[in-house]
């Protein structure tokens, strides 16, 4: 059990890195449908980070 609290965290704080998911996942959403060549690549790489980071996510836990 863990004896410590966490410090209490802002706002921005809290929803920065879900933000950051959203925008990543926006883009490559975005470019994965309206490019051909490079923007699929770019969709591809885009749509790739969040699942990356869900599995770093359940690797730490």
């Amino acid at each position: 059990m863990n004896r410590y609290r966490a410090a209490p965290r802002s706002l921005r704080q809290v929803f920065a890195v879900p933000l950051a998911l959203f925008l990543v996942s926006l883009f490559g959403l975005i470019a994965a449908l309206v490019g051909n060549g490079m923007w699929d690549a770019a969709g591809w790489i885009a749509l790739s980070l969040p699942v990356a980071a869900i599995i770093r996510a359940r690797r730490r836990s």
